[in-house]
This record gives structure tokens, C-alpha cells and sequence, in this order.
């Protein structure tokens, strides 16, 4: 990302006028910030980031992707300079994998990850021999395992953190067939699967009727996969970060985010990221 010159924008007649602290946003002078997320609702929702960093002089340029490898990759390449899909367990799998130096600066939202069927309404009713459908990815796949552990339908291996796999489950008394697919296909597949545990945003994505098809949910307090706002490490300190996240975690943003979702996604902007 080329050096930028930064401006200074106060707000301060009017909201002083009202007793309201003005906040300080950076601007970019010589071009726009580059943001990278996936593509389908969450584009609405960042109009509404959008409209709220223009009227501070911060202009945002979304770009849209189609599978979670690519906004890392881009935002490393400097070909971003920000993204806004991913939870710190699947930005660590990532880092560890390809080495990136990528740090999150900003919480958006937390989508608990979910597992649905079309052929039983609870997950007492999965038959012996049941297929589960997971996503393939590291950061997900565990997550899912962790969700069926949840449920009583796995016992995973002892100490296996946030990212275990298939190999470690230790029990398995339902003799449950997981088929690891990819994280963009695994919804859509649900008609030949027992059940599937889907992310939320692919959910949505594969015509899955939430809360109707959903037979369980991992919890919400204490959730490890809130979702953020990741920079290069680089320009964590930079003035326009501060900016970009303000100007998502607005009042507005976190109407729009349960509007789109239809409730199925919840704004955790509760502190800093880390």
C-alpha cells in the first residue's frame, strides 16, 4: 500500500453544541481504501460503513470474494488494505500456514456456526450411521467437530484445542460419517447429507431456512469466532484504522447486519480485537 498523506476531520460546532465529544477521523488524500469481503450480504452492510465513513472523509472501496482463501492473500499482496470476513482461530491457521503478518484491529460480528438437516427435526433423531457434512477449511472443520462434541454425538481426543480434526475424534457412538467438503458447497449438498454445519453467511448463501432447518447452534457468550476488521501489521497504528472501524461499529451497521442476517447474526463490537 503506497504512503498516504492524511487530513485531520473534526466535526465540532455542532455535535460540541450537543455536548457529544467529536471523533477524529483520518482521510485519504491521494486514494481509497481498499476492503476486502465476501461477497452476498455483506455487501449491504458495508454500504452502510461506507456512507458512514464519506460523511468523515473516508472514502472505502469494497472488493468481493468468493472463498475465504483469497482476502488474506490479497490484503498480504497489499492489493488490499483491509479485510472483513474471518474469526481469529481461522486468520491463526492461516498465519501458521502461510506466514502472513496480518493482526485484527476492529470486532464486527460473531455468526454462531450451525448444524441443519432436512431429514430430522432434532439431533436425538440422526440415525445410526448418520453423514455429517463439514466444512474442509482448518479453522471451520474444527469448529463443526467441536459442535457435534457439543451435542453428544462425538468425543474428541483430550487437549485438542480449536482445531481438531476428523482423526481425533476418540469416541464416536453414532457411528457418524463426516464428510469434509468444501466451506461454499457444504450447504448446498445438505439434501443428500443427514445433517450439514454450515457457517452462517454460506448458509444463508444456500437457501437454508434459519431458524426453521437448524438443529443446533454452538453458543454465543464466550464465543472464540467473533468476526473482525484484519490490517497488515504493518498499519495497525495507521489513522485511517481507527477510522474504518468507528465507522463500523455505529448503531446503524449493527441494524443493518440483524436486518440482512435475519437474526442469525449478532454485532460483538464488545472491545478491541486481539
Amino acid at each position: 500500500m503506497k504512503t498516504r498523506k492524511f487530513t485531520t476531520v473534526l466535526f465540532s460546532a455542532l455535535l460540541l453544541g450537543l455536548g457529544i465529544a467529536p471523533l477524529q477521523f483520518a482521510h485519504a488524500a491521494d486514494d481509497t481504501l481498499r476492503v476486502g469481503i465476501m461477497s452476498g450480504e455483506d455487501e449491504d452492510v458495508w454500504k452502510v460503513v461506507a456512507a458512514n465513513a464519506a460523511k468523515h472523509g473516508l472514502a472505502i472501496k469494497v472488493t468481493t470474494f468468493s472463498d475465504y482463501t483469497q482476502p488474506n492473500e490479497a490484503l498480504s499482496s497489499h492489493d488490499l488494505d483491509a479485510n472483513s470476513f474471518q474469526h481469529k482461530p481461522y486468520l491463526d491457521a492461516q498465519i501458521k500456514a502461510r506466514g502472513y503478518r496480518i493482526v485484527p484491529v476492529g470486532f464486527t460480528y460473531v455468526q454462531p456456526i450451525g448444524l441443519y438437516s432436512r431429514k430430522v427435526k432434532s439431533v436425538a433423531a440422526l440415525p445410526d450411521g448418520a453423514t455429517i457434512g463439514v466444512p474442509n477449511d482448518p479453522s471451520n472443520e474444527g469448529r463443526s467437530l467441536l459442535l457435534l462434541q457439543a451435542q453428544g454425538l462425538i468425543t474428541l481426543s483430550d487437549h485438542v484445542g480449536l482445531l481438531p480434526t476428523a482423526r481425533d475424534i476418540a469416541k464416536n457412538p453414532k457411528h457418524i460419517h463426516i464428510k469434509e467438503l468444501d466451506a461454499g458447497i457444504v450447504g448446498r449438498a445438505i439434501g443428500d447429507l443427514d445433517a450439514a454445519v454450515v457457517n452462517t453467511d454460506w448458509a444463508v448463501k444456500s437457501g437454508i431456512r434459519i431458524p426453521e432447518e437448524r438443529i443446533a447452534q454452538e453458543k454465543v457468550p464466550g464465543n472464540p469466532y467473533r468476526n473482525f476488521i484484519a490490517v497488515n501489521e504493518k498499519d495497525a497504528k495507521a489513522p485511517w484504522v481507527q477510522a474504518l472501524v468507528e465507522s463500523y461499529q455505529q448503531p446503524n451497521v449493527a441494524a443493518e447486519i440483524q436486518s440482512v442476517y435475519h437474526g442469525a447474526t449478532l454485532p460483538a463490537w464488545n472491545g478491541p480485537a486481539h
